[in-house]
């Protein structure tokens, strides 16, 4: 453990203060005494997760390679079976707790730690820092009956949801008056500003640090920087017109508990989202919510038959309803792949992943994750299959998410490398 280099410690909890404004830091252990772009179009990334798992019965096909049978989840896909490659047996290395494990979808962040665990960064917010000025909107996270979410910032820190379709379409396509625009510039100025101050005045505490503290720090200020270059991009932003996509706003969805409806919508605007440049990473995230989803065949919660223990019955029933999300996912797939653009499809330049942090949600296990990615200029039409007992890691294919960016990273928290047997198309 590196020691303190002050004469004193810092105050357990010690702040940051200039012209007026107080800044908390993050813990620091002086608080204890003594990328290279790809050419052409941009790339995109989607992130589609469901914290109630899929059957895997339903989803996994019995055979390896490309000539798998479809099954009951896949066959709503037919038509899009040369765009997606399911991938069974994978896992995120240390973690583990059940639907606690929600958090750490996209950031592969062991979580054993329990009580102690602090969260990293998430796949699309570490694209985000290397291309997230480059749209309107950096990124965006999304839910569905949701109140959590799967983008992280450096800190650890979650990224609020929006769960309102209504809300979406408004912020990524509704008219500004011209007043709302200069009020917004303005309150963008002031943000800025405020942020140099803070940066300026931080500079010498990293003198006044040990070691390991200067890590911390420069993990701190480098999420400043981020946010700094995110409110440049802002005010760049801010006087010019959203893009007219010359649809209405989406009607309320009658009852709160139609997953379906609300995925349909929110797949919807995402592809708008995309195909007008608005922004390039986008996560989606279904809560583990109990009401009961109006499709003909179910009479139950859908929580309650996540945890079918093996009752046939249920498992039907959840099976509509996991069905129903597959089709709602392949009709987002179809609505990428019906947008031309310079070398291909809107899908060809867009990965899109399908999981869940449960591979068996009756049984809280976090194992043998369900994993469906697709597009983005791969090789797809396949069955990777990866030992089922000793599980493949997951972040290996993050790694090579990162790679087709056009993002120089090697590694992703357990990832050591890409994944085996994904190759480009």
């Amino acid at each position: 453990m590196a020691t303190c280099t002050f004469k004193k410690h810092l105050s357990r909890r010690s702040f940051l203060r200039a012209a007026g404004l107080t800044i908390a830091l993050p813990w620091l252990e002086s608080m204890v005494p003594a990328l290279a772009r790809s050419p052409g179009s941009p790339r995109r990334f989607v992130a589609v997760s469901n914290g109630l798992g899929f059957h895997a019965a339903h989803l996994f096909p019995d055979t390896p390679g490309e000539n798998y049978e479809l099954t009951r989840y896949l066959r709503p896909l037919e038509d899009l079976r040369r765009d997606f490659t399911v991938i069974s047996g994978v896992s995120h290395p240390g973690v583990s707790r059940g639907h606690s494990a929600d958090v750490c979808i996209l950031t592969a962040k062991p979580n054993l730690s329990g009580s102690n665990f602090r969260n990293g960064i998430s796949l699309d917010q570490l694209m985000a820092r290397h291309m997230g000025t480059e749209t309107r909107h950096r990124s965006l996270s999304l839910g569905v009956s949701a109140a959590s979410s799967t983008s992280y910032t450096e800190l650890g820190a979650m990224i609020m949801p929006e769960q309102s379709p209504q809300n979406l379409f408004g912020r990524l396509f509704g008219a500004e008056t011209q007043q709302a625009q200069q009020e917004n510039l303005k309150r963008l100025q002031q943000g800025r500003s405020i942020l140099d101050l803070v940066g300026n005045d931080a500079k010498g505490l990293q003198q006044r640090v040990g070691a390991g503290d200067r890590e911390k720090l420069d993990a701190f200020f480098s999420s400043v920087r981020d946010l700094e270059k995110t409110l440049a991009a802002d005010q760049n932003w801010a006087n010019k017109p959203k893009p007219a996509v010359g649809l209405k706003p989406p009607k309320a969805v009658q009852s709160k508990a139609d997953l379906i409806a609300f995925q349909d919508q929110m797949f919807e605007i995402m592809a708008l989202a995309l195909q007008t440049d608005s922004t390039r990473l986008i996560t989606l995230h279904t809560g583990s919510g109990n009401g009961k989803i109006p499709l003909e065949g179910v009479e139950e919660g859908y929580h309650n038959l996540s945890h079918h223990g093996r009752d046939p019955g249920k498992l039907e029933q959840l099976a509509i309803v996991e069905e129903a999300q597959m089709r709602a996912w392949g009709g987002f797939l179809r609505r990428l792949k019906s947008v031309p653009e310079a070398e291909g499809t809107l899908l060809d330049r867009t990965m899109v992943l399908l999981t869940s942090n449960l591979g068996n949600a009756s049984a809280h296990d976090t194992k043998n994750m369900p994993v469906v990615f697709a597009g983005g200029g791969f090789k797809h039409g396949q069955h990777l299959a990866f030992d089922r007992q000793d599980n493949y890691p997951l972040p290996n294919l993050y790694v090579s998410i990162l790679q087709r960016m056009g993002l120089p990273y090697d590694r992703f928290v357990t990832g050591s490398g890409t994944m085996r047997g994904l190759e480009m198309a």
